[in-house]
């Protein structure tokens, strides 16, 4: 699996990496169980931070595109063809797009929307 980030790109580093990994698995160029290469080691071969490529495969791990074994490495889960298909963050901007337009309904303007959504971001636990 080659992987090729575009830094002048004006997609996120962590977006891009999440792509091309989703990408080789559709494709079959990376199959279950194949091992992944360690945070640092990636971040070095693509000259990106440590922190990117944890990000990225932090959000891959949710998605159940990958799977972490702790001292022993990262892998591509069992279940990752199928769980390619599937996009929290779409998901997400449609519940929120959902209930933006719900409230611009009923009247609340942008700036009451903005400051709600802050205060209950700020004050989950």
């Amino acid at each position: 699996m080659e992987i090729v980030i575009d830094i002048e790109g004006g997609e996120p580093l962590f977006a891009q990496l999440i792509a091309q990994i989703k990408f080789a698995v559709s494709n079959g160029s990376v199959n279950p169980g194949d091992p992944l290469p360690s945070i640092r080691q990636l971040a070095n071969d693509l000259d990106i931070n440590n922190k990117t490529v944890a990000k990225a495969y932090k959000l891959l791990e949710r998605d159940s595109v990958i799977q972490a074994k702790g001292y022993r490495g990262t892998f591509i889960h069992p279940e990752a063809k199928q769980n390619c298909d599937i996009d929290l963050s779409a998901w997400a901007k449609e519940r929120l797009n959902t209930t933006i337009t719900e409230l611009k309904d009923a009247g609340i303007t942008d700036s009451e929307i903005r400051i709600a959504f802050a205060e209950l971001m700020n004050n989950r636990d």
